[in-house]
């Protein structure tokens, strides 16, 4: 199969190369090579990958590499929570513009596979459930609440503690910051494109990805790279709120074999599809779990609860990855503790800066 990947020089467009390539698939790399992200210049590729500096959001650029492809794999993506309000013009401008072009192009070119790089954020809260009202969605997170250490969502019928359980993909899509805006709409525009082309996707709903070559020092950086980039500085890792917060990790080798699984589903599916499959290990840790393990694993100093918070944050979201295990015949394979150890001691990108808010590369 002849693949683009989209971001294929980033954190986990990068894998996803190494991937196909291992199995003997033919690629070609799209990617901005933003000098943010890549600071020491072009990236090393496999052997035989074709890489071609361009902007997703370059009609012509996409136009060219798209003749020679018969799938795509989107995975370019500006990423994080943002820092203020500040942040919406790219990230709708990347995540959300980049994404009609590159399918506008797909449809010119008759490309009808894709397999889309989603997120756990379009859930907004993970699921709970009162033991009296049963499944809930929590309200928004009142700062006030917040700021006297009441981080727990209550029944917004009763005002009862809740239970957390695993997210399914049929839950109400509820995101609760920009990225996350961009994300779902990203799903909304591929959904229309394969209706109206007969195309086939796979929005894969990646939870929260960790290991080797993610982004250093920069505040757009998933909390593991955050804390990741503290260690390295010999600096104690900072977590936020009490640390109980529940997360789904997932190392990046098995999200770019999800992906790799994604693109055999797509060859078999019906025409006109778009289904999303949550990405998960499936099994629920906290990120005060996280933050203790890679300070373990790297002999550096201990975490640090602040009781800081962030509104855009939810409490808890883990991942259901039952459909992606029947559908796809994809598992998570890396165990948490064996990939904490390998990711404290993997070098990481960077530093990168961001001085102009620009669009990072996953």
């Amino acid at each position: 199969m002849r693949v683009l990947v989209t971001g294929g020089a980033g954190f986990i467009g990068s894998h996803v190369v190494e991937a196909l390539v291992g199995r003997g698939d033919d690629v070609v790399v799209l990617d901005a090579l933003l000098p943010d992200v890549h600071p020491r210049g072009l990236p090393a590729m496999p052997d035989g990958v074709r890489l071609v500096h361009g902007d997703v959001r370059d009609r012509s650029a996409v136009a060219a590499v798209l003749s020679t492809v018969d799938a795509v794999c989107h995975q370019a993506a500006m990423v994080g929570l943002g820092v203020d309000v500040q942040d919406l013009p790219a990230y709708a401008g990347c995540n959300d513009l980049g994404t009609a072009v590159l399918l506008a192009a797909m449809a010119t070119a008759g490309i009808r596979r894709l397999v889309l790089a989603s997120s756990m954020v379009v859930y907004g809260e993970g699921r709970y459930r009162c033991a009296e009202h049963g499944l809930v969605s929590p309200g928004p997170r009142r700062p006030a609440e917040l700021a006297e250490g009441l981080f727990e969502p209550p029944c917004p019928a009763c005002g009862r503690p809740l239970r957390p359980g695993l997210t399914p993909e049929e839950a109400v899509p509820d995101p609760r910051n920009g990225y996350a805006v961009t994300k779902l709409a990203q799903e909304q525009l591929a959904t229309c494109w394969a209706r109206s082309t007969d195309g086939v996707v796979a929005a894969l709903r990646y939870h929260n990805v960790y290991g080797p070559r993610m982004p250093r020092d920069t505040p757009y950086a998933g909390v593991a790279s955050l804390f990741r980039s503290a260690l390295a500085r010999g600096e104690a890792p900072r977590v936020y709120e009490d640390g109980g917060q529940r997360r789904d990790f997932i190392h990046v080798r098995d999200v770019a074999a999800a992906n790799l699984a994604a693109l055999d589903w797509t060859g078999l599916a019906a025409p006109s599809t778009s289904r999303p499959f949550n990405v998960g290990a499936g099994t629920p840790r906290t990120v005060g779990e996280l933050a203790a393990g890679l300070a373990a694993a790297a002999g550096g100093p201990a975490p640090v609860v602040t009781g800081q918070y962030r509104l855009g944050d939810v409490r808890h979201v883990t991942a259901d990855s039952a459909r992606a295990r029947a559908e796809l015949g994809w598992a998570a394979a890396v165990p948490f503790d064996a990939g904490l150890a390998e990711f404290a001691r993997a070098p990481l990108r960077g530093p990168a800066a961001y001085p102009n808010r620009s669009p990072q590369r996953r």
